[in-house]
């Protein structure tokens, strides 16, 4: 990726990480009990979204076979770990949430270290549930 490309698309992010604390903060006020699939609080696990960006250098079957010999499609995600929602983002990657029990973060972060890295450049974000909040806020926001 050129220089001025590689400048847009890390402006983008940023605006788009800024945008997000900037709407989420709202919710510091919540006392709404979660929505359903939603984690409870206490139950001891959290959300971590995993963005494995794709090595550009390297086409799809190059990065999938270097993942097949890094032992990647079995060691991630652990056995376990609740995949919540596991995405391709065009021109970036992947993006996996998981729902973790604490307990267990170094075991995801080995399997991300030991089988991805090469195949991807990787990204993580402890995530929450916020549709139910942006959607009542949204609610009452339109009164």
């Amino acid at each position: 990726m050129r220089k001025p490309a590689r400048r847009i698309a890390r402006f983008t992010q940023t605006l788009m990480f800024a945008s997000t604390l900037i709407l989420a903060a709202p919710a510091f006020a919540q006392t709404a009990s979660p929505p359903p699939g939603a984690t409870p609080a206490g139950d001891g696990t959290f959300l971590l979204t995993i963005f494995l960006r794709h090595d550009e250098s390297k086409t799809l079957p190059q990065i999938n076979q270097q993942l097949k010999e890094q032992g990647y499609f079995k060691a991630f995600p652990p056995p376990g770990v609740e995949v919540v929602s596991w995405y391709v983002m065009m021109g970036i990657g992947q993006v996996v949430t998981l729902r973790v029990p604490a307990d267990r973060l170094r075991e995801v972060n080995r399997a991300i270290e030991s089988t991805a890295w090469g195949g991807y450049r990787t990204e993580f974000y402890p995530t929450y549930d916020y549709k139910a909040a942006a959607q009542k806020l949204r609610e009452e926001m339109n009164k």
